[in-house]
């Protein structure tokens, strides 16, 4: 009976580990996307009329505050190859989550992804 529940806990551990390792990727991925956003949006700032470039400036200011917000998460993320790291990943996805809200939030507001 004790090998089961050890068993148990060895796949349980497992798929902590494989989920930790797919919200840093996610983070990553979601992270390269805004700085794509950044860039392009930057680049537009460049050649766009007086009246644009307020708008624009507000843009990269929001897509500024996000990077940062996501690069804080992904400082607070714990080795995805760790065992039972004090404040765990649960603190972690949920501020991912986050994370991913205000990203989609703004991309639907049309601030975040060109």
């Amino acid at each position: 009976m004790a090998e089961i529940i050890q068993l148990r806990e060895i796949q349980a551990a497992r798929e902590r580990t494989r989920r930790r390792l797919d919200e840093h990727r996610s983070l990553e991925r979601a992270l390269t996307l805004v700085r794509r956003s950044l860039a392009a949006t930057a680049e537009r700032l460049e050649d766009a009329p007086a009246a644009e470039q307020e708008e624009l400036l507000d843009r990269i200011e929001k897509l500024t505050a996000v990077i940062r917000y996501g690069m804080r998460l992904l400082a607070q993320a714990p080795n995805p190859g760790c065992r039972g790291v004090a404040g765990g990943s649960i603190d972690i996805c949920k501020n991912a989550a986050h994370f991913f809200l205000i990203l989609g939030r703004d991309a639907d507001n049309q601030i975040g992804l060109p």
